[in-house]
């Protein structure tokens, strides 16, 4: 792990455990105190609340549930592509890294259980469920030390295959730049979906560069133009439209969403959203 990484989870653990204040209802529910029923041990639960009684009649392990009791399970799927190595302030691998991090240090101080996820051209990586720092960490050191140059991201194919891996209903963060064509409308109708949308504001407001040499970060392809206001104009154009479209989207699915720049603070802007509460 490299000191840039371990001073930003040194960093983000710090502001998740000293300065959250309280539970935010819509993620962080807490514990009641009426018995409700019996299931099977899953993993990651509190081996505390196993009835060890009806484990020992059925040979399977059981535990508790409690009116009140809704331990969730997060889940940070992280689009990764080669449009994430890009960056006036740093690059947006690094902001989608520390999110990912937020979210799963919120999910072990709530005693919830976290899942990572990577999506990306090969396909997408589950991680287990866990509730341990251990397992953020690692999580959070694969994301940023991912090779995205040369992938690329489909935000319609993606979400398809994480509604077919991740069966159980889960506070789902879609986080990624969300660039191209977006379809979530079958990820949520299984799982409340939350997209972070990571961007530098440099993509959405350029300025005139002259004569340029282009690079696709995710073909490879390169383009010699020349980019002036008129290219401008078009561009801002493009992105308006494209916005105007996932927008749409999101609402007409009801689907929070949160927009980080590269030069912000993720845990303020998370922290926003949520009502000032984790």
């Amino acid at each position: 792990m490299n000191k840039r990484l371990k001073t930003l989870l040194i960093k983000t653990k710090r502001q998740v455990f000293s300065e959250m204040i309280g539970n935010n209802p819509s993620l962080f529910h807490g514990e009641g105190y009426d018995f409700s029923e019996l299931r099977e041990y899953q993993v990651g639960d509190d081996i505390r609340k196993i009835d060890w009684t009806i484990t020992a009649k059925l040979q399977k392990p059981y535990v508790k549930l409690f009116h009140e009791e809704r331990e969730l399970h997060i889940v940070a799927a992280c689009m990764m592509g080669g449009s994430l190595f890009f960056g006036t302030h740093r690059i947006k691998q690094e902001v989608v890294a520390e999110v990912a991090a937020i979210l799963g240090y919120s999910a072990i101080k709530n005693s919830d259980l976290f899942t990572g996820a990577i999506v990306s051209q090969s396909g997408e990586m589950v991680e287990r469920a866990t509730k341990r720092i251990f397992g953020v960490n690692r999580f959070v050191e694969s994301i940023d030390g991912m090779k995205v140059l040369g992938q690329s991201t489909d935000y319609v194919k993606g979400p398809r295959r994480l509604f077919k891996r991740i069966k159980r209903r889960s506070v789902l963060f879609l986080i990624g730049d969300f660039l191209s064509a977006v379809d979530l409308g079958l990820l949520s109708k299984r799982h409340e979906v939350i997209a972070v949308i990571v961007r530098d504001r440099f993509e959405e407001h350029p300025k005139p560069l002259g004569q340029v040499h282009l690079v696709d970060p995710e073909t490879g392809a390169t383009l010699q133009t020349h980019f002036g206001e008129k290219s401008v104009d078009r561009y801002r154009a493009q992105i308006l439209a494209s916005d105007k479209a996932l927008y749409h989207h999101l609402h007409k699915h009801r689907i929070r969403f949160v927009k980080i720049y590269t030069d912000e603070d993720p845990f303020g802007k998370l922290v926003r959203l949520f009502g000032g509460r984790m």
